[in-house]
């Protein structure tokens, strides 16, 4: 299989420049529409498909952002490998706005979101322990560092609903908890991720220190933008150095990405919904 990269950029970051032959299409999903048309293309060799996850004009706010279409669309268009990026406030003073963080622990507080595929007429139970693909978080963590963002191995994302930010007495709370970062926009995205078995690698670009800091005593949204367009020119390198470094024939992923759904799905044959089948034919066709 060859190996095409999925892009799903959030604040700051809304297209890629570079791209050669690039196109904005739109792509229909049986989930809906998703945040916006995709862009597609071709950087250093390899078939890049970039989607902005808040759509361009930043027209969803994290709690309506179509997760599901979105992950859908991108698994229907061959995409092997996804890399979020999103903007996030930081619980620790060595992870400092304009830093970058690779994720790889969730901690999900939302609740107004569709959250899986599956349901009522087929029903699947994915693991999530490990919510990233250790090999593309290597590969993210390695294109950044040549890029010469400040990068940061690891990190628990706590996922808030918003769109207000925490007040301090949840920032030090989620801060006692050990979550290094806070976001608003990668769960659901990362479980249908792992339930469409795409390679899921999050890079949490920081743009503040939340709530909790003594010496940053709220967000202010002036300094957030202003440090989103830093950020912005960033993941820009540091897509390129990713593209650039991984390898066209994308390989069977040794952590199990890819076969998510090997032993998942509960439901007997002839107790399946074929309503819901049919909106799976991308996500889980490979095993249905």
């Amino acid at each position: 299989m060859q190996t095409k990269l999925g892009i799903i950029g959030g604040s700051g970051l809304y297209d890629i420049p570079g791209l050669q032959d690039a196109a904005w299409i739109d792509v229909e999903s049986p989930w809906g529409q998703p945040s916006d048309a995709v862009l597609t293309g071709v950087l250093s060799g390899l078939p890049v498909v970039f989607l902005p996850r808040h759509g361009r004009g930043h027209v969803h706010s994290p709690s309506t952002v179509p997760y599901r279409a979105n992950i859908d669309v991108l698994k229907r268009l061959g995409v092997t490998d996804v890399v979020s990026i999103s903007a996030c406030g930081s619980f620790r003073d060595n992870l400092a706005p304009g830093d970058f963080v690779v994720v790889d622990q969730f901690i999900d507080r939302t609740f107004a979101r569709d959250k899986s595929f599956f349901g009522t007429g087929c029903v699947a139970h994915v693991s999530v322990a490990h919510p990233t693909c250790p090999r593309l978080s290597a590969a993210c963590l390695t294109a950044g560092n040549s890029a010469g963002v400040t990068m940061h191995d690891g990190g628990t994302y706590l996922a808030m609903e918003g769109p207000q930010f925490s007040s301090r007495a949840e920032s030090l709370m989620y801060r006692d908890w050990g979550c290094d970062v806070i976001g608003m926009t990668n769960m659901p995205e990362a479980k249908l991720a792992r339930e469409a078995e795409l390679c899921y690698a999050s890079v949490a670009m920081i743009t503040d220190y939340d709530s909790w800091h003594p010496d940053h005593g709220a967000v202010d949204v002036s300094d957030v933008i202003a440090t989103l367009q830093g950020n912005g020119t960033k993941a820009r390198d540091l897509v390129l150095a990713l593209a650039t470094s991984l390898a066209p024939a994308h390989e069977t992923c040794p952590h199990g990405c890819d076969r998510a759904l090997e032993h998942a799905i509960m439901t007997a044959p002839i107790k399946r919904d074929p309503v819901l089948i049919a909106k799976l034919d991308a996500v889980a066709g490979r095993v249905l």
